[in-house]
């Protein structure tokens, strides 16, 4: 059985050699993930190149996401490079302080959190482990009394309770790194922090402007784009679950409904979704996950999640490659137990587009037909994703000429990409060589039933508007064109 649901897996120093980068491809990753946040732009072309080179030896496409830093707001640097913060004792955030900070005061890489906070709000440091209540601002010094003590080390980030901070999603390093991300041909840019339709429209007009057609993924973390998903989601292609900062706003509680419905709505609007953060974090030191990761990684599986996300794991722990294995297995085994529930997915459903049209039918006649593989030759990717959105548990093999449309296609869950010339102009030789692909794939059988999707006139996007349902073998092979 093909795993449907795609592997994400962040690049750092424990996974950045040719050697692990080959092993890392071979266990199942579908998509590397570059951290903007950490490594020069001469690192991340290092790396791509790296990862292209892993691929063609593997034999298999990946795709290259670009994760944009976004304004991580934190705390500057201690003299011993860490403090211990007691309970109710005082401590202050002093955005115009130089040098390095101690156990009473600390200098604010973002000048302008004085203005963002005032008494009675509640600063959370470090993902949450530490708790500071404001008490007074005095300028360029916040005055807060600490609720929950602690170690606090140099650069930890800072969030408010309850979200609000006014920081812009795109500074000047991220319109930086999406030139460097466009130079490097990403497939996929995430932008960090995004609070509406407008951050979004921004980073896509940057986008176009460096020449990059990159897919953009919105990363949900803070409270107001909770508020603004829907118009977040019209804006960009996909979303990224991102539970770290998420939580730390929202209260960790809430998160798990919230990745439900955030995944849910990601599908009805036809976009990609990816979950992320402390998946199998127990496996930064050990060979094996918890119990409860499983369980994490399998719920955001049956969730419907396209993709599930490596962070540390791969990018710093000692075991990258394991983590994959285990993450791909258990993927697998809670795939074997997803609902197919097609019939009741086509309630109330209205299309307006041929090409979407045919997508559909495709879909219910492999379901209703049992057959083995749907084979939607395709230019852009748009008739698979959209075959994506719905589990009818019969594999997409997507057939496209460009390299960029089968890259892209690595992210959608259940969908295979695979290159194809396509250039003839007669439609029936196109299908016999879609199906000779499947049987070289071995993916089919002779005897197996197939459906087949295409456009014409041939290699005219968004132009699908022809289904064939065809037993392999049976078709002649086509004379010479």
């Amino acid at each position: 059985m093909s795993r449907h649901t795609k592997i994400v897996a962040t690049l750092g120093p424990a996974s950045s050699d040719l050697a692990t980068l080959e092993r890392l491809v071979q266990s199942g990753v579908d998509v590397v993930r570059l951290n903007f946040s950490h490594g020069t732009a001469e690192d991340h072309i290092k790396r791509a190149n790296q990862i292209r080179d892993a691929a063609q030896l593997a034999g298999r496409p990946v795709g290259i996401l670009a994760d944009m830093q976004g304004p991580k707001i934190r705390v500057g640097k201690f003299v011993d490079n860490k403090v211990v913060l007691q309970r109710d004792a005082e401590f202050i955030l002093d955005a115009k302080l130089a040098e390095p900070g101690n156990a009473q005061r600390v200098g604010l890489d973002y000048k302008d959190l004085p203005r963002d906070v005032k008494p009675g709000d509640v600063l959370l440091l470090d993902d949450g482990r530490l708790k500071l209540a404001v008490e007074r601002v005095l300028g360029h010094e916040i005055h807060t009394r600490v609720k929950v003590g602690g170690e606090l080390s140099n650069n930890k980030g800072i969030n408010r309770q309850g979200g609000g901070l006014t920081a812009p999603a795109l500074t000047a390093k991220d319109m930086d790194d999406i030139k460097t991300a466009a130079q490097i041909g990403v497939d996929f840019v995430a932008i960090s922090f995004p609070k509406g339709a407008a951050d979004m429209y921004m980073a896509r007009q940057l986008l176009r402007a460096a020449g990059s057609s990159a897919v953009l993924i919105a990363k949900i973390e803070r409270t107001e784009a909770v508020a603004n998903l829907e118009e977040i989601l019209d804006a960009c292609d996909g979303i990224m679950v991102a539970r770290g900062d998420l939580a730390v706003e929202v209260g960790d509680a809430a998160v798990p409904a919230l990745q439900k419905r955030m995944i849910r709505l990601a599908r009805e609007k036809n976009k990609l979704a990816i979950t992320a953060t402390q998946m199998m974090e127990s496996m930064i030191h050990s060979p094996v996950p918890t119990r409860a990761e499983v369980s994490d990684v399998a719920n955001a599986v049956l969730d419907g999640t396209d993709a599930v996300m490596l962070s540390a794991e791969t990018a710093s722990g000692k075991f990258p490659v394991e983590v994959v294995e285990s993450m791909a297995r258990i993927c697998l085994e809670a795939e074997k137990s997803a609902e197919v529930t097609m019939d009741r997915d086509f309630l109330d459903r209205i299309f307006t587009r041929i090409d979407q049209s045919i997508a559909m039918a495709a879909m219910w006649t492999a379901y209703h037909l049992k057959v083995k593989a749907i084979a939607s030759l395709t230019q852009t990717g748009s008739t698979a994703l959209w075959m994506s959105r719905l589990n009818s548990g019969v594999p997409i093999y997507a057939l496209t000429p460009e390299i960029a449309a089968r890259n892209q296609m690595t992210l959608y869950r259940e969908v295979y990409p695979l290159l194809m010339s396509q250039v003839h102009a007669d439609r029936d030789v196109l299908l016999w060589e879609a199906e000779q692909i499947l049987l070289e794939q071995g993916v089919v059988d002779y005897g197996d039933l197939i459906v087949l999707t295409i456009g014409e006139p041939i290699g005219a996007a968004g132009g699908t508007n022809t289904m064939k349902i065809v037993r392999v073998g049976d078709t002649p092979k086509p004379g010479p064109v």
